[in-house]
């Protein structure tokens, strides 16, 4: 175990479903379709009264439901009774390598492990092993504590990414998977493709220790970020940071007035998640555009520059941002940055404007939407390049976090399914 105290990833128990349906068992990320309520009830009626994490998680569009606490009762309920009633079996002190078919025809590779939340940090500029790659929203932290507070039992939906370029982790368990124990093999409910999931062997478990150690020595770094004696970052929350935060949150609510013997041992001390390579070839980082309302745009671009001063029209080097508005399309560029990324330029100068001139911000995913919008009269359209992969990583370690709404990653229906659980009390 030296060796995962070491990167604050460990093997867990994991709970799957003895004998469920498990197209019925498995549902989407409760923070998908918020704002499609057709899709839950789809979900319910589908699901009926089978077995099904759906009894077990609050879909985020009942959140500010104004019975949300019944809600929350019912599924710490429903936890209970399928503990009770032996609905689980629990492959022991586990991994699990999962490939997931997504709508687009690629193959997310994942591994299901527990992460050790005394080794997370989602405070920009944290030199934690785990790190938010977003800012942290504290307000949106309450409503899901609710959900976790009593909760027996967890189900994960945080993703997070490594920074593996030569594939080292999880690429051999790919090679090794038709020789693996099959832990389950079933299509996604609601077009969400279709999931395998393999038990490592103790061996594979020990090879992948190996290979994260690898990922954080200062050989890495150097290789990787042309950096050298800094607290590594082995893993970066792709998806679920909020989630992740929660967990972290409630657990240090049950630390209080116990000693460190008795907190270290604490099931809550631990969330189960996905690790990702941040270079799997599924994992696609969209640009999030910006369009901003009811502003004069020759005003906008003209403080732009006054912000910028080095700026010009046109392509060059440094960050190059596009933008349109009535008449209008073109680049500019902004030499010598002082941040990695584009959209971190472009949001200094946004945040700034829109508190001292006004106007309204939306973030857009898609060019032709953007330029349909930011070509209407009172508006300005911002379309940003796409992050590089390589880029992340090196991003949070040098700017702290990323800009809010840097990228999205995938399609709502490409996003985790809730199948694996772990228990969080003792």
């Amino acid at each position: 175990m030296s060796k995962f105290e070491k990167l604050g990833l460990y093997p867990a128990d994991i709970l799957l479903p003895k004998s469920a349906d498990m197209n019925k068992w498995a549902v989407v990320a409760c923070d998908q379709f918020t704002s499609e309520p057709e899709y839950w009830e789809a979900v319910e009626k589908h699901v009926g009264d089978a077995p099904s994490t759906l009894r077990l998680i609050l879909p985020e569009a009942n959140l500010k439901a104004p019975n949300v606490d019944e809600f929350i009762n019912d599924i710490n309920a429903s936890m209970d009774k399928y503990l009770s009633e032996g609905v689980f079996n629990t492959l022991t002190d586990s991994m699990v390598y999962i490939e997931c078919s997504q709508s687009d025809g690629r193959i997310r590779h994942g591994l299901i492990a527990m992460i050790d939340l005394d080794q997370y940090d989602f405070t920009p500029g944290s030199g934690a092993l785990v790190r938010a790659t977003e800012g942290t929203v504290l307000d949106r932290i309450p409503p899901r504590a609710k959900v976790r507070r009593n909760a027996p039992i967890e189900l994960p939906h945080v993703m997070l990414l490594i920074d593996d370029p030569d594939k080292t982790v999880i690429e051999p368990l790919t090679a090794a998977a038709s020789g693996m124990e099959k832990v389950y093999d079933f299509d996604l409910m609601q077009n969400g493709g279709h999931l395998v999931g393999y038990k490592l062997s103790d061996a594979q478990i020990d090879a992948v220790a190996d290979g994260l150690l690898g990922l954080c020595s200062d050989e890495a770094m150097k290789a990787k970020y042309n950096i050298s004696g800094v607290a590594p970052l082995l893993f970066a929350v792709g998806d679920g940071n909020h989630s992740l935060a929660t967990a972290k949150a409630c657990y240090e609510e049950q630390k209080k007035g116990l000693s460190e013997e008795e907190w270290k041992k604490l099931p809550a001390r631990y969330a189960l998640v996905e690790v990702v390579n941040n270079h799997d070839d599924a994992l696609q980082f969209e640009p999030i555009h910006r369009v901003i309302f009811d502003i004069d745009p020759e005003h906008i671009m003209a403080e732009f520059k006054k912000a910028y001063p080095n700026a010009y029209e046109g392509k060059g080097e440094g960050h190059v941002i596009e933008y349109c508005y009535e008449g209008k399309e073109g680049f500019i560029t902004v030499p010598d940055p002082k941040v990695q990324l584009a959209v971190g330029t472009l949001q200094t100068f946004l945040d700034d404007y829109l508190k001292n001139v006004g106007g309204e911000v939306d973030y857009i995913h898609g060019d032709d939407v953007t330029k349909e919008l930011g070509t209407k009269k009172g508006n300005i359209g911002f379309l940003l390049p796409a992050m590089g992969k390589d880029e992340l990583f090196k991003t949070v370690m040098a700017d702290g976090v990323l800009p809010r709404k840097t990228f999205s990653m995938g399609h709502a229906q490409d996003k985790r399914y809730y199948v694996e659980a772990r228990k969080i009390r003792g």
